[in-house]
């Protein structure tokens, strides 16, 4: 059912508050850099309010810019992120101000807006299913922010925001998925981004596939094993970046002087717990791991089919079905401040019986990030296209940072494969 513009007004409303909520820090660390990966705080916020300004006002409202300076210093484009704190940028406060005007603007275009009225952007409301999705991705990003303050850093929600679950898992190690013809992408999302289109056949070989993400456990395995300091386990760019970059562990671990591990998660040492899924590993760290144990990383049409592929040939939006994510069937939306153990939704299972596909780290896949066959660019070509090549990896499934708006079966994320401040982690596969 199509939404309504009640519906709109609260989608937004809701990701303004989440998004005012990882801002409420002193101002000095909203203005700072915490990494050169990442933007000042302060960016992210006035950036979502001139996204929402460009398409909601501007675009679909026809109304004339609040400041056109500001386009230019909230492009994303074209202010690399290293640069962006040499800015002039809006203060916290001149921010807050800015993003609310621009809230008021949007609103009063949405009461006069006729939804489904032949303009693409309003077909399925698609122009306010971007900015939403848009903003809560920034949310995400602003968490991996406030991860990389170290020991400043303070819990996103509260220590016991949700209890862990009580469900773990002592199931088979891997699931077997027969293959065969699997339509990739979609065409029935309506808000969907134009690199999830269009909607296409591939044929896949039978495969094995991980039924839960790779553990902490099970990594220390491949530390233990000498793993890091192994190059027959990694590709000739790996290993050259694990030298670079003198990778031993996850972004964020640390030996506790015992022989155990301990992991800093928003400003917090604790051990590092066995059943978790492992997360903050770089592309090159997943495929290693693979290597070592004698196995790969799943394509990104082989994660989709295990996903979301049904026996019958039929396919869903999630890998439980098409009913929207709840607290029993995946860790989304930020309930937790990190992954859930694994087994802990048995609820979520794909009908091929994989686990947490969707939530808790963003899967690794051994894809790269290019277009589907008959692709078009909409309703820009900064989304996807100027991304699309050899420099980017896919990864799938959404983390417990993910808002359920901002992921699905079909979804698609990329970066590079370096990068470790991201929520992610992997699962492995194998030819059958």
């Amino acid at each position: 059912m199509a939404p309504t513009k009640d519906d709109l007004a609260r989608q937004l409303e809701r990701v303004r508050l989440r998004t005012l909520g990882l801002v409420d820090l002193p101002e000095d660390e909203q203005r700072r850099q915490q990494s050169s990966l990442m933007s000042p705080l302060v960016w992210d916020l006035a950036h979502v309010g001139n996204y929402e300004e460009l398409w909601l006002v501007r675009a679909v409202g026809g109304r004339p810019p609040i400041d056109a300076a500001l386009d230019g210093m909230y492009d994303a484009f074209r202010h690399p992120r290293p640069e962006r704190p040499e800015l002039p940028l809006l203060g916290p406060a001149e921010a807050r101000r800015y993003i609310s005007e621009v809230r008021g603007r949007a609103l009063e275009v949405l009461e006069t807006v006729e939804l489904d009225g032949g303009q693409p952007l309003l077909t399925d409301a698609f122009a306010y299913g971007m900015v939403v999705q848009h903003e809560h991705q920034h949310d995400e990003t602003m968490l991996a922010t406030r991860q990389l303050m170290g020991e400043r850093a303070t819990p996103p929600v509260a220590a016991d925001a949700e209890t862990v679950p009580s469900s773990r898992y002592d199931g088979p190690a891997e699931v077997h998925v027969p293959g065969g013809t699997f339509t990739l992408g979609t065409d029935l999302e309506p808000w969907a981004y134009d690199n999830e289109r269009p909607a296409h056949p591939v044929e896949l070989a039978p495969f094995w596939i991980d039924t839960v993400p790779v553990t902490n456990a099970a990594f220390r395995e491949f530390i233990a094993d000498g793993g890091y300091a192994e190059p027959a386990w990694w590709s000739s760019e790996g290993w050259a970046w694990r030298e670079e970059a003198g990778l031993e562990h996850p972004e964020f671990w640390r030996g506790d002087g015992d022989g155990g591990w301990q992991v800093l998660r928003f400003g917090r040492w604790t051990d590092v717990a066995s059943d978790e899924p492992v997360q903050h590993v770089c592309w090159y760290e997943a495929d290693a791991y693979a290597r070592w144990a004698g196995r790969r990383l799943p394509t990104e049409a082989e994660w989709e089919m295990a996903a979301a592929g049904r026996p019958d040939g039929a396919k869903a939006r999630y890998p439980w079905g098409d009913d929207e994510p709840g607290e029993r069937r995946a860790n989304l939306g930020q309930r937790r401040c990190g992954p859930a153990p694994v087994g802990s939704f048995p609820e979520g299972a794909s009908a091929w019986g994989c686990h947490q596909m969707v939530g808790d780290v963003w899967e690794w896949t051994a894809s790269d990030f290019t277009p589907y066959p008959g692709f078009v660019s909409f309703p820009y070509r900064e989304y996807s296209e100027v991304f699309f090549g050899t420099d980017y990896k896919v990864l799938r499934g959404g983390s417990w940072a993910t808002h359920p708006l901002a992921v699905r079966a079909t979804f698609r994320n990329w970066d590079y494969p370096v990068r470790r401040q991201i929520f992610a982690g992997f699962r492995c596969a194998r030819d059958a």
